[in-house]
């Protein structure tokens, strides 16, 4: 572990419980003045600590960890990099901009002040987008304050800040596993079981589900409807989600309703979200499944084959395997299309995707377009100097039938280089090699690799230098530069 100073994170602790300094110290069998350095930062805090204070207290050591410490940090440099050159922005550049010497002092000694400004940004970020839409409206309809934040946002930053695990609701799902006899490769036995002794519902197949749903419940009929295209683990997963709401509908709602959420329709849409977590922990429960990933070290094939299961789903139950006792590798998880457009990110650690600059099109996320049905690994460093890696596949969906449009995703699965050996996919990678690792961005508009070959436009807050005989940003399009590719 490296030298870790969280001072104020003490402080502040200590604050919360009412203590003074001696009561603390008392409680945490430590010498006063040892106490009083670890608060100035004159002394790392270490482990044997961190593991007194999880005793006493109970606090999860997470609170203390440099990973959030590196999530914030990203977020300050994207927050920064988004305001103009003069008042602050350029992060690292010259003049009034914040350097990244001040950013990391920020994050690091000042966590809940760092939060705050995050949040402001991200409120002025939402402020511009509604000012934005409604100066596009040629009717004039609607006011800015009757525009709420996206529920969808708001759902995935909850998920993000519980670093994707929900505690209580895959504790209950193992427990259900166990009770209801589930077993790997044929959970859907026992969930249609349940099903039908529990609830009293029958589960047909239906060719055609209205707007291509895969799960319809008839309440009054005592009929779950599935789609009849579903394999077997798309079928037990869809039982899961429905015994999700029949059995713990009233933990889903006391989750969402202490998220903090602005409206009923992000509670709904976190009810759901909630509820596909609990499916993901019953048919793939807590502790068989981490001892068979780590078994098969981390091989997401094989765990497919051992559980039923697809490619995207196992990723993305790797990505919630962060139960304070029995951690996984923290996983990063993300799901794009053709385009771009990212529908699915999950964290369980520092990774942070951008909201403004799109995503990289260096990532393998997107080479795996070019290999359809084959896994693309990756090394690649952002830059910070942190080096991942990532592991990426294409998964598809029939439309049903002759002409029906179907679906593509690449989804990807990442993780700090320095879990890379715990997973099969680093077998003949140079970890150790800075050369080997591809470099990557969050996106053009907060990157500041300037010699990058895919560069699009120059990043927020920066001029674009524009020289006859030498441009810095040599790789933009002409379309990018003022009218005549004059000088502005």
């Amino acid at each position: 572990m490296k030298k870790t100073f969280m001072g104020v994170r003490l402080r502040r602790l200590r604050e919360e419980r009412g203590m003074t300094q001696i009561a603390l110290a008392r409680a945490l069998d430590l010498s006063a003045s040892y106490l009083n350095q670890l608060e100035q930062n004159q002394r790392p805090l270490t482990v044997p600590v961190l593991l007194k204070i999880n005793a006493v207290f109970g606090v999860d050591v997470q609170r203390f960890s440099d990973d959030d410490e590196a999530r914030l940090i990203t977020g300050l440099r994207e927050a920064l990099a988004d305001l103009p050159v003069g008042v602050g922005g350029g992060v690292g550049g010259e003049g009034d901009a914040v350097s990244l010497a001040e950013v990391r002092e920020l994050a690091a000694g000042m966590p809940a002040v760092a939060r705050v400004l995050l949040a402001l940004h991200q409120r002025h970020r939402q402020a511009l987008e509604r000012l934005e839409a409604l100066g596009n409206d040629r009717n004039g309809a609607g006011a800015v304050s009757h525009h709420p934040p996206m529920a969808y946002e708001e759902v995935r930053d909850f998920f993000f800040a519980r670093q994707n695990h929900i505690a209580e609701l895959d504790d209950a799902a193992e427990l259900c596993a166990a009770d209801w006899g589930l077993l790997p490769g044929r959970a859907d036995e026992g969930l249609a079981r349940r099903l039908h002794q529990a609830h009293g519902v029958r589960v047909v197949d239906v060719a055609d589900l209205p707007g291509q749903a895969q799960r319809v419940f008839q309440a009054e009929a005592g009929v779950l409807q599935l789609s009849a295209g579903l394999e077997r683990g798309q079928r037990a997963f869809q039982m899961a989600t429905q015994l999700a709401f029949l059995e713990q509908g009233a933990e889903l709602r006391r989750i969402a309703d202490a998220a903090g959420l602005s409206g009923d329709q992000a509670r709904a849409l976190a009810r759901i979200g909630l509820a596909n977590y609990f499916a993901g922990a019953l048919v793939l429960p807590y502790t068989a499944f981490l001892r068979a990933a780590e078994a098969a070290h981390y091989d997401i094939d094989r765990l497919g084959h051992q559980f039923g299961v697809g490619f995207e789903t196992v990723c993305h139950r790797l990505s919630t395997l962060q139960r304070p006792t029995a951690r996984g590798v923290p996983f990063f998880f993300i799901r794009v299309d053709r385009a771009g457009n990212i529908s699915k990110r999950q964290s369980a650690t520092h990774f942070h995707f951008s909201k403004i600059g799109g995503t990289c099109p260096l990532w393998n996320v997107y080479e795996a377009f070019a290999q359809p049905g084959r896994t693309v690994p990756q090394l690649a460093r952002m830059p910070d100097g942190r080096a991942y890696l990532w592991v990426a596949r294409t998964v598809s969906r029939s439309g049903g039938g002759w002409g029906a449009p179907g679906k593509e995703f690449s989804v990807a699965l990442g993780c700090d280089i320095r879990h890379a050996p715990q997973l099969v996919y680093s077998r003949g990678l140079d970890l150790a090699s800075p050369e080997a690792a591809v470099p990557i961005g969050m996106g053009c508009k907060v990157c500041e690799r300037d010699a990058c070959p895919q560069r699009a436009f120059p990043p927020i807050g920066r001029a674009l230098d524009v020289n006859e005989n030498h441009s810095r940003f040599a790789p933009y399009p002409v379309a990018t530069l003022p009218a005549g590719g004059s000088k502005p």
